[in-house]
């Protein structure tokens, strides 16, 4: 307090005491939260993630090398997921919810695990077909899961941002580029709604 005002208060009587420590308690209050906020802030300028993603990101991010993601898988989810947010800020947070519950199933980490291992295939590698077949019909048989791959497109109508979002970081021809667009066209197949390459 201000040096001036603890005299007022030393004369003040009970009611008025009470009152003015109330003041000041709430003041003090005002400035934790605002110093907390700025320290969680330079938190987050210090750490690449936190200053792009939000905390349920960074978690899932965090928790996949436990997973058996490798590193470069989980680089690629990273970037992906920032231009996600970036592009759909309304649904990302729906999105990682659909990530989170899928993580928690054994059989989808295994073939997003199994994904990550593709891209050291041979793009005519006859596995890639059957990968892609399996990928399919486990989002067919999870709706849920399902979401993953819709959930994001769903939000806008612009056919650009869901191929930005969903071919992001793929080279024209490469296994990776070839295993989404077999696992589209499979779930185009079924009545999926995803939208093609060649449109706008």
């Amino acid at each position: 307090m201000p040096l001036a005002e603890i005299g007022l208060l030393l004369n003040a009587d009970a009611e008025q005491f009470a009152a003015a420590l109330a003041d000041v308690e709430r003041q003090l209050t005002e400035r934790i939260e605002e110093l907390t906020a700025r320290r969680d802030t330079l938190h987050r300028l210090a750490d690449g993630d936190r200053a792009l993603l939000p905390d349920r990101a960074v978690a899932l991010l965090e928790r996949m090398p436990g997973l058996g993601f490798p590193a470069d898988e989980v680089a690629a989810t990273r970037e992906g997921w920032v231009l996600a947010k970036a592009l759909v800020p309304e649904g990302f947070d729906d999105y990682l919810a659909h990530v989170e519950h899928a993580l928690e199933d054994p059989q989808y980490v295994a073939l997003i695990q199994r994904g990550a291992e593709a891209a050291a295939w041979e793009p005519d590698d006859p596995r890639i077909a059957e990968l892609a077949t399996a990928m399919a019909d486990h989002y067919l048989a999870n709706p849920a899961h399902l979401k993953i791959v819709t959930g994001l497109q769903a939000r806008t109508e612009a056919a650009t941002r869901y191929k930005m979002i969903a071919h992001h970081g793929e080279e024209q021809g490469s296994t990776a580029a070839r295993m989404v667009a077999l696992v589209e066209t499979k779930l185009r197949s079924a009545g999926v709604r995803i939208p093609r390459p060649d449109s706008h």
